[in-house]
């Protein structure tokens, strides 16, 4: 599989502003060499690895470089510090107003057995060594609607869900649950990937597998022939706010054409 060209294939189709993420979870006995160019890092956030990588660098980590401890925790690299594991942290950091309900979502984490990976790395998929384990794309929305429409697809039509506890959207939803149960998984967000990287507001994460990778493309290319093109045009929007107003609706609910706003 040419990872270059997949990466192209898949963000050209999207629009994607920023590259898809290969992840590599780092196995004790894999061998070293491929990720010569990869430029070690300490301090970082998983999600400020995969900030970066979204943006060109390809980077890896060791266990004792990963700075955040819930991170940490769920890709099995150390303990989750007492104070998180009881909820009291989630109640400091004012995501919970009670403590059990912060260790309950701590309770309910999945997470990798404990040092089962001896370290992580993350590149744009287009540079990755090998077959990522996971790939993770930040972006808008609509654009990983397709994504995740792309696997409905290959699924037969089976309806999609998402595992998350709006906590480790990055980590979690986006890393750990695609690569342990193999499927995507897709997340709004979280309090940690919003205020510890550049996520916009109005960006979200999904992940999957990279053994879905080849037919995940193929799939969003297909919808790419007449579904994306089709529904970014806004046609049935443009033929909604042409008409005239029904009697008695205000005509400033209308507003102005899409076509209008865009030229002005």
């Amino acid at each position: 599989m040419n990872l270059a060209e997949m990466g192209a294939r898949l963000r050209g189709c999207l629009g994607l502003e920023t590259e898809p993420v290969a992840v590599m979870l780092m196995k004790p006995d894999e061998e070293m060499a491929a990720y010569e160019a990869f430029g070690l890092v300490r301090g970082y956030r998983y999600c400020q690895l995969v900030m970066e990588a979204r943006r060109g660098l390809a980077l890896r980590i060791e266990p004792d470089g990963v700075s955040c401890p819930a991170a940490a925790a769920a890709f099995g690299l150390r303990e989750l510090p007492a104070q998180l594991a009881s909820g009291k942290g989630l109640v400091g950091f004012g995501i919970v107003s009670a403590a059990d309900t912060g260790r309950r979502m701590f309770a309910g984490m999945p997470r990798l057995p404990g040092r089962s990976i001896s370290g992580i790395a993350a590149s744009p998929l287009a540079s990755a060594p090998r077959l990522p384990d996971v790939v993770v794309v930040e972006a808008q929305p609509e654009q990983l609607m397709w994504i995740l429409l792309a696997d409905l697809n290959l699924k037969g039509g089976q309806r999609r869900s998402s595992d998350t506890a709006v906590l480790q959207a990055t980590c979690v939803d986006c890393t750990i649950i695609p690569f342990l149960e193999q499927r995507v998984n897709f997340s709004l967000g979280c309090y940690g990937c919003r205020e510890a990287t550049d996520l916009a507001p109005a960006e979200t994460v999904i992940g999957f597998p990279g053994t879905l990778l080849e037919p995940l493309t193929g799939a969003v290319e297909q919808l790419g022939l007449k579904a994306i093109p089709r529904s970014r045009s806004k046609l049935a929007c443009e033929s909604f706010r042409g008409r005239v107003p029904p009697a008695g609706r205000p005509e400033s609910l209308f507003g102005h054409s899409l076509q209008e706003k865009r030229n002005s």
